[in-house]
């Protein structure tokens, strides 16, 4: 008995034939092209991207016409209310007797504070007269040049707010209670200086002493708080609160204005805020790209394919 074995097919039975190296594991050129395809850290979106980074700014000399337009048209228009002093007192009368009504705080509180100092009124009353319009002219140019879109909005805003305080001191001319008599309060601009008024109302020829409602000392300033507030990302910017709160206690301490003269620009103000849209922001979360495409997702290293034939 034959007790051989026939040998098995060499090339038919033993193993596959063994695959190319490439087809086993990724190619040098492979992994370049994985590396090339992963996100770079810098090239992902900030999530702080503002729209006003690359808002186009308005024309310069126009938005100088603008605004100059719209004061000089402003300064007239309060100037037309000027001659009608009996009107005035009566509605300051009105609005004095409102207030108590109200229980609003008296006028005289803060006035009693601030006169404890000279020094302590002559600042309020410089405060008053001197940072009124810079302080705005200020906030505007400064979103001009940084913020471009929240420019056009707050420019809006204010415009909007003068135009309305227009309307009301036509309507509603009212003396200030400096000038009433009967609320017991000194005019700390006459007294202790400095003033932007003079000494008889009917005289005044550079502005109309009748306009205290709405107050636009107010209303500006707190404008230019939401407006900082907005346009800004600091941790501190709610302190911009303290310029209108500074202004309120300014405004009601020199007996220029009455409570209800803020209360009634802020109301005016929060109108404006409703019908005007603030620029929206684009910010982005961390990951993902402009227009909502999703970044690019890192590409892990394929682990070496052992054995891929068998």
């Amino acid at each position: 008995m034959d007790s051989r074995t026939e040998p098995a097919d060499s090339a038919s039975e033993s193993t596959s034939e063994p695959e190319p190296p490439d087809a086993a594991t990724p190619s040098a050129a492979s992994h370049d092209a994985a590396a090339r395809t992963r996100p770079r850290p810098h090239a992902q979106a900030r999530p702080d991207t503002r729209p006003d980074d690359t808002a186009a700014r308005p024309p310069l000399l126009r938005e100088l016409l603008l605004v100059v337009g719209l004061f000089v048209v402003y300064k007239a228009g309060r100037l037309l209310a000027t001659g009608r002093t009996d009107e005035a007192f009566a509605d300051a009368h009105s609005v004095w007797g409102w207030e108590r009504s109200l229980r609003l705080p008296d006028e005289g509180s803060v006035q009693t504070a601030l006169l404890h100092s000279d020094t302590l009124v002559h600042l309020a009353n410089t405060y008053y007269a001197t940072v009124h319009f810079p302080a705005t002219a200020a906030f505007l140019v400064w979103l001009y040049l940084r913020r471009p879109a929240h420019y056009v909005w707050a420019r809006r805003i204010l415009a909007l707010v003068t135009a309305a305080a227009l309307a009301g001191h036509l309507a509603f001319p009212l003396a200030p209670p400096r000038l009433l008599a009967e609320t017991g309060l000194v005019d700390t601009g006459q007294v202790y200086g400095p003033t932007v008024y003079g000494a008889h109302p009917a005289a005044d020829a550079l502005a109309n002493q009748f306009a205290a409602m709405p107050s636009l000392h107010f209303g500006w300033a707190l404008m230019v708080a939401i407006g900082l507030i907005a346009a800004t990302r600091s941790r501190l910017r709610a302190l911009w609160l303290l310029h209108p709160l500074l202004t309120l206690l300014v405004i009601v301490g020199t007996a220029n204005h009455y409570w209800l003269d803020a209360i009634v620009a802020t109301a005016l103000l929060c109108v404006a805020l409703a019908v005007v849209h603030p620029p929206h922001r684009t910010a982005t979360a961390p990951g993902r790209r402009h227009g909502h495409e999703p970044a690019a997702i890192p590409v892990r290293d394929l682990p070496e394919l052992v054995g891929a034939g068998r």
